[in-house]
């Protein structure tokens, strides 16, 4: 071997080191906790039902506020997640007229795949799969003498998410769940029918892990 050849080998050497290490210490492994925070948009679908035998038309709106997660990973490729956020405030139209709203919390439990865990690579998708529990409170209808009330809802979730690396620790984020949220309403504690809201909640924010 010629002799200018071995700083050259030994060159790369450590440069192959030193990239194996670096691409390690950037990878999602196992013990790792993720947190997200950023702001997110639940969106329920178009059809809400209807209540009281097929007289009056639900339409569920939009809200926006702020939602976090945390995350740990109990394997290189698999972990889980919770979503919780601030209270979300959803105006109810029935027959048309804005004249109820409602309050809820919908705390999200997942179980979550990495596909790239255990990698370096600068793009981490992620797939998840769970259930949902969703606390409706301060229900409000403008009809004088009238109460409403929505039951709490337990149903299934599906998440699809992605992190952008922007180094060890910091990444750019954006994720989106599916919810089956169900809820029984009641006016002046008369069941008057089901109430489907079965929303997608969108999210966009940073990630940290540590």
């Amino acid at each position: 071997m010629r002799k200018h050849a071995l700083p050259t080998l030994l060159t790369a050497g450590l440069a192959a080191t030193a990239f194996f290490a670096s691409s390690q210490a950037l990878a999602y492994s196992e013990g790792d906790f993720i947190t997200r925070v950023g702001v997110a948009h639940v969106d329920p679908k178009s059809n809400n039902g209807s209540l009281a035998g097929g007289t009056i038309d639900v339409d569920v709106r939009s809200d926006t506020n702020l939602g976090f997660t945390l995350g740990y990973l109990f394997h290189d490729n698999f972990g889980v997640e919770l979503l919780a956020a601030l209270p979300f405030k959803h105006d109810i139209h029935l027959n048309g007229a804005d004249i109820a709203s409602t309050k809820h919390l919908p705390p999200t439990l997942t179980v979550q795949y990495y596909p790239l865990g255990g990698t370096g690579a600068q793009i981490q998708p992620y797939a998840g799969i769970g259930l949902n529990y969703t606390n409706f409170f301060s229900e409000e209808i403008d009809i004088e003498g009238v109460d409403l009330d929505l039951s709490s809802s337990w149903g299934a979730a599906g998440q699809l998410g992605v992190d952008v690396r922007l180094d060890d620790n910091w990444a750019v984020n954006a994720a989106a769940w599916y919810i089956d949220i169900d809820t029984d309403a009641s006016l002046n504690g008369t069941d008057v029918g089901k109430v489907s809201i079965d929303p997608w909640v969108f999210m966009a924010g940073i990630s940290y892990r540590f």
